[in-house]
């Protein structure tokens, strides 16, 4: 008998011991969908997100492309990879080119920033998720570089992760972001950038 085996024998004897029935269903009554409207949701989102150190900006979709060169040129970047979906004319001015996924993925490190949309993201959680798609780039596109501007359309923005699930193609891969990346070693040393970009700026579209 192996390990599996025994450890599922031992479930098994406890249950009929306490006179459990051999299958019990499993409760699947919980909650599926938020109740908050879309500004609840925008301000739910932006508090998770501060409160992981992200950077947040709120703009309307006349006003976004202003919004991008701003904070590039803050940051004085210059040489950008944005996913291969998106407009161009949203970074004129800027040495800016398309994602080209034949390019070996160890050169992204070379760039300033790289800039895509998400796919769907959790208010509830702050979390991001990125679909590998034209729209949010390849996985590598947006984990190797260590700057990272996300786009978020209002409409993306969904209370909990069971609306995000709802709204995934489990066919593609998928990166999902709560915040810059970080972590701790043993005596709580706090380092960034270990598994993705240390800094992240999220623009959420109104």
């Amino acid at each position: 008998m192996n390990a599996k085996q025994e450890i599922l024998s031992r479930i098994r004897s406890a249950q009929k011991q306490a006179g459990l029935p051999d299958h019990v269903d499993a409760p699947r009554d919980y909650h599926h969908e938020g109740t908050l409207n879309a500004d609840e949701l925008r301000d739910m989102l932006i508090d998770r997100l501060e409160d992981y150190k992200a950077e947040v900006h709120v703009t309307e979709e006349g006003e976004l492309k202003q919004t991008i060169a701003t904070i590039l040129k803050d940051r004085k970047c210059n040489d950008i990879r944005y996913a291969e979906g998106m407009d161009a004319s949203l970074f004129e001015g800027f040495d800016a080119k398309p994602d080209d996924k034949s390019v070996d993925p160890r050169t992204l490190n070379e760039t300033d920033a790289v800039v895509t949309y998400s796919h769907v993201t959790s208010a509830q959680t702050g979390t991001i998720v990125l679909e590998s798609d034209e729209r949010c780039g390849r996985r590598a596109l947006t984990l190797v570089p260590d700057r990272h501007l996300c786009i978020v359309h209002q409409n993306e923005i969904v209370y909990g992760i069971p609306e995000v699930i709802s709204r995934m193609n489990p066919e593609k891969p998928a990166t999902w972001i709560s915040g810059p990346s970080a972590t701790s070693d043993i005596e709580l040393t706090r380092v960034e950038g270990v598994h993705g970009p240390r800094d992240l700026i999220v623009v959420i579209v109104k």
